[in-house]
């Protein structure tokens, strides 16, 4: 059986590749391997969020998927780079994913950021941001899930992030949320990219 990205134990061999990624405005060098989302590069969609996504608000910040990790990376590269005190916390069920974030976090010293499962983040953290290239294959039910699990811990005021192609169901998520989340939440779209849209969520205060 073929792995998938949101596998829990990847079988495929896990050995170590560098590239070389763009983010937070430099170029750095990562660790990836199979058995991962995108592990050759940084994918398109991803790109477009980082790119549309404001700087990180200090407090916490949930990178919900984080695969090799550019999104918390990211992040917590821009919230060292202007001084902003900053918890990232990096969850994704595939353990493989979590070793890759959490080395590429210690060879750039982001000492602020945990790679964990996501059943170890405390049920008392609330986040101000919440980043995210949601796993949309693993089906609209599963997706839905995840939402109301993490949706619901952004802090007052704060905002989630999520990059979704149009494709794949952007438009009728943007529905959903809507519909879901209302009133406690305004959900809009804010941009339009190579294919993909920027959806944003922002709690009330």
């Amino acid at each position: 059986m073929a792995d998938h990205y949101f596998s829990a134990t990847p079988a495929s061999a896990g050995e170590l590749r560098t590239r070389t990624v763009r983010l937070a405005g430099r170029e750095i060098e990562i660790s990836t391997a199979a058995g991962v989302f995108s592990p050759e590069h940084l994918d398109t969609g991803t790109r477009v969020l980082l790119d549309h996504v404001p700087d990180p608000a200090p407090g916490a910040l949930l990178d919900l998927g984080c695969g090799w990790g550019p999104i918390a990376l990211d992040a917590a590269l821009r919230a060292r780079d202007a001084g902003v005190e900053l918890d990232v916390w990096a969850i994704d069920v595939n353990e493989r994913a979590r070793e890759l974030t959490a080395r590429n976090a210690e060879s750039l010293g982001l000492s602020g950021v945990r790679a964990v499962a996501p059943e170890d983040v405390p049920g008392d953290v609330q986040f101000t941001s919440l980043w995210s290239n949601p796993p949309i294959r693993v089906g609209k039910a599963a997706l839905h899930a995840m939402l109301e699990e993490w949706v619901p811990r952004l802090a007052p005021g704060g905002t989630a992030h999520l990059v979704v192609a149009k494709k794949l169901g952007a438009e009728s998520l943007l529905a959903w949320l809507g519909e879901r989340f209302s009133p406690d939440c305004t959900v809009e779209r804010i941009a339009t990219a190579k294919g993909f849209r920027v959806l944003r969520i922002e709690r009330s205060s």
